[in-house]
């Protein structure tokens, strides 16, 4: 079963996806953690064997040691660039047009909702 149970964090200023994860790790409960190569960092993998969670990243070509991941896993994670695509469908969000960190949270739920009820009502 595919969970995901990560809160959001919003920022004013532009970071790396990357450097924003050790913030999204703390209190994680997760079996495996799937993402793409600009995620395969030392920092990010050492966190993740410290939680004991399985790493399901691709590594970078520069890499000396390339490490084994689930091929069959890693596919899954379209799952989760379709929900990234389909919030970013919405205007307000990919344009980030709201002023406030608040109203932009509260756009993504309200995108969230509406992607999620209409699947699960009958």
């Amino acid at each position: 079963m595919l969970s995901l149970a990560i809160g959001p964090i919003a920022q004013s200023v532009r970071a790396a996806d990357c450097s924003q994860a050790p913030l999204l790790m703390e209190d994680l409960e997760a079996e495996a953690f799937l993402a793409d190569k600009a995620y395969d960092t030392n920092e990010l993998l050492d966190m993740l064997k410290e939680a004991d969670i399985t790493a399901v990243i691709p590594p970078v070509k520069s890499r000396k040691e390339q490490r084994a991941y689930s091929h069959e896993l890693y596919r899954a994670r379209h799952v989760i660039e379709n929900v990234f695509r389909a919030l970013k469908r919405w205007r307000g969000i990919a344009t980030r047009y709201a002023k406030l960190t608040a109203s932009f949270i509260a756009a993504i739920h309200v995108r969230c909702l509406f992607l999620y009820l209409p699947v699960h009502t009958t």
